[in-house]
């Protein structure tokens, strides 16, 4: 046909080549930037949600509010109120809350087969919220045998710092399992002895553990009977890293685990590099889709003479237009598939890195960034058959 050939000679010219590439390599830049913002944003979304990288320790937080100097010598300012433990249930970040009720007497532990007595306190938890689930959790009244809970890091603690430093024995945790150090409680002329067991080792709450029906029955037995409100409460979470978990505690001045709310810091700054490159990606696809339409304008009227003369011929717009798309569409549905092939490979790589290292991602491209190529190939076809329609009518 004439009219290819009119159209080759006129893309082959200076002007109308180094636009032409320079739409081509800015679609592939735009479509790479883009991709790689969605599939990052995919995959760390995955790191912290999949139920693969689960971590169920940072799913509970311990949370208490903000000791300031000016709060010192005034517990009423350290409590929860009703109305902030309604507040703070009520957010969409918590799956669960529950309050941790403090003693209200004084405890005494005193362990012969560890050589050392202590004072202590107890603290209780609604059971839900262990990590630890055993038979053996559970009292009554009248009974002598008093389950007791501690964080494993207390026993961390024992074997490579007092016993080391003491000359004494460190102890396994099965060890320390099977000893029945003696609790005494005590408040005023007011004294209770129990036997204590050592029921299970807590990872997720920091604190020395009773059974809920124990700390009530000695709170009314050996404290002043009344319902204090608590001081620290413990919440389950659907994300430890929540934006909006970390707003409401700086809001409230609320305090928790930094080391459990970490990830919060990572994924700002990685939601900021996420859209710093995604807005990029979408600048450049706007400069060439841009490029495009003035590279398909250059062609049409550097050639409007001959366009004219084919229709006075009897070639109708209509195949004009088809002829020029199918010179454009194979290159930028080629272009989109080498960005999606560099990106499969990058996620094929990274998957592989950052398995070695106990974190999972899938090894091939989501859904989203697949989506997001037909999108915008989807995208820049109909920019170009509107700017090819317009032009061809225009010079006809």
């Amino acid at each position: 046909m004439q009219f290819n050939r009119i159209l080759q000679k006129i893309i082959r010219t200076g002007v109308g080549k180094s636009r032409y590439w320079m739409a081509i390599i800015g679609l592939g830049v735009a479509m790479l930037l883009i991709l790689v913002a969605l599939q990052v944003h995919t995959d760390f979304n995955e790191l912290l949600h999949g139920s693969r990288n689960q971590n169920e320790r940072a799913d509970y937080l311990v949370v208490n509010k903000l000791i300031t100097n000016d709060m010192m010598g005034k517990p009423e300012l350290t409590v929860f109120t009703p109305e902030e433990q309604k507040d703070f249930e009520a957010q969409p970040f918590v799956e669960a809350f529950g309050a941790i009720t403090a003693a209200q007497f004084n405890v005494k532990l005193e362990a012969d087969q560890l050589g050392f007595s202590t004072l202590a306190f107890f603290e209780s938890v609604p059971d839900t919220f262990l990590d630890v689930k055993t038979e053996e959790w559970k009292w009554q009244a009248g009974q002598q045998l008093l389950p007791i809970m501690v964080p494993r890091d207390f026993v961390n603690m024992f074997n490579f710092g007092f016993a080391l430093g003491n000359g004494i024995p460190q102890f396994s945790e099965k060890t320390i399992q099977s000893m029945t150090p003696q609790v005494v409680i005590s408040q005023g002329m007011q004294q209770g002895q129990f036997i204590g067991k050592i029921a299970g080792f807590s990872d997720r709450i920091s604190t020395v553990l009773v059974p809920q029906s124990f700390m009530d029955w000695a709170n009314k037995a050996y404290g002043t009977g009344e319902v204090k409100l608590p001081s620290r409460v413990v919440i389950r979470v659907k994300d430890p890293s929540s934006i909006e978990l970390r707003d409401y505690l700086e809001k409230h001045h609320y305090s928790t685990d930094n080391e459990k709310t970490k990830y919060n810091k990572i994924r700002g700054i990685v939601q900021t590099i996420v859209s710093v490159v995604g807005f990029f990606g979408l600048i450049l696809l706007m400069f060439a889709l841009l490029v495009f339409s003035m590279f398909i304008q250059l062609v049409i009227s550097s050639c409007k003479k001959e366009i004219r003369l084919l229709v006075t011929l009897g070639t109708a717009p209509a195949r004009l237009q088809r002829y020029l798309l199918g010179q454009l569409v194979p290159v930028y549905f080629v272009t989109g598939v080498i960005a999606l092939a560099v990106v499969a490979v990058a996620q094929w790589w990274a998957s592989g890195v950052l398995e070695k290292h106990g974190m999972y991602v899938a090894p091939w491209p989501g859904v989203m960034t697949i989506a997001a190529t037909v999108g915008i190939l989807l995208l820049v076809y109909i920019v170009n058959w509107r700017t090819v329609r317009k032009e061809i009518q225009a010079h006809t």
